[in-house]
């Protein structure tokens, strides 16, 4: 355990920062899993519509600094694909 008041401090600004960037990465993960579940059951509007979800999601994480931009550009990239490959 530290000892010094600032490490403490740092210590439980960390571990309170992890928490709230759990929390994002979750959502983030949970609003590609609703595309990708739109993708598979073939409605192109709910896809549309959870990729804008899903977008704004990413984008919103991004800002706040729990993924780095190329990151986040990646995994839009990749929703974008899947549902402009659908029938």
């Amino acid at each position: 355990m530290a000892n010094i008041k600032s490490a403490k401090k740092r210590i439980l600004t960390n571990r309170n920062r992890a928490e709230r960037n759990k929390g994002i990465r979750s959502g983030v993960k949970t609003a590609i899993k609703k595309v990708y579940a739109a993708i598979e059951t073939g409605d192109k509007s709910a896809a549309e519509t959870a990729l804008a979800s899903a977008t704004k999601t990413i984008e919103m994480a991004c800002s706040k600094g729990v993924y780095h931009k190329n990151n986040a550009a990646r995994k839009v990239s990749r929703i974008s694909k899947a549902v402009n490959q659908m029938a």
